[in-house]
């Protein structure tokens, strides 16, 4: 069963703004009507939105380039998120777009949590890119930084990737394997060439 509605903006994956689409009643119900991001298709309704057309547009312009300019002023926010986390980097936890937009807001910017696209929580320490959407049109990734100290923040703000206590003990003791490899062909090498640079022993004389 589907409910036909008129958007009022470009919703994504639906429409354009004055497109006419068909929608699960509880979509239209829970989000595109209360949001006032469409309108049951009536004919009353579409009439309506007819003679609304270019002010609407003219509003999406503006709210687009208001959402534009945003979008430049984030384009390098880093959100830093301190966390509890296990040797292995899993957060004791979950970093949510609440945590986001909370997160933002202490940066000093403020976002909404709806506005935050995270298909599913945050569950590990490092650095996550986060797409922000400003407006309908108009999206940036901002960097989620989730660190056990400001100190390790600073370091995945560097460029540093965090590696897990495990991992990083097995790449020591494979470079220490490496080193001592290494170090067995240096002598090995160095052996015959110590040998056929010593001198022959002088022949013994006759009695």
């Amino acid at each position: 069963m589907t409910v036909s509605v008129i958007l009022l903006e470009r919703v994504a994956k639906l429409g354009q703004m004055g497109d006419v689409v068909k929608v699960k009643p509880g979509f239209a119900r829970n989000y595109l009507l209360p949001e006032k991001k469409a309108l049951r298709a009536t004919k009353a309704n579409i009439a309506y939105f007819e003679t609304q057309r270019k002010t609407l547009e003219a509003n999406n312009l503006v709210r687009r380039q208001e959402a534009e300019a945003a979008a430049a002023k984030m384009a390098d926010l880093k959100v830093v998120l301190i966390r509890q986390a296990s040797e292995a980097l899993q957060l004791y936890g979950s970093v949510t777009s609440r945590d986001v937009a909370d997160g933002a807001a202490t940066a000093g910017v403020k976002i909404g949590r709806s506005q935050v696209e995270l298909d599913k929580p945050i569950k590990m320490l490092g650095s996550h890119k986060i797409k922000i959407h400003l407006h309908p049109e108009v999206a940036v990734e901002i960097a989620v930084l989730v660190a056990r100290s400001g100190d390790e923040a600073e370091f995945l703000a560097k460029g540093g990737t965090l590696i897990a206590e495990t991992e990083r003990a097995a790449l020591e003791a494979a470079e220490a394997a490496q080193r001592a490899a290494e170090q067995a062909q240096a002598l090995f090498d160095a052996k015959p060439a110590a040998e056929t640079e010593a001198p022959a022993e002088a022949p013994a004389d006759k009695a």
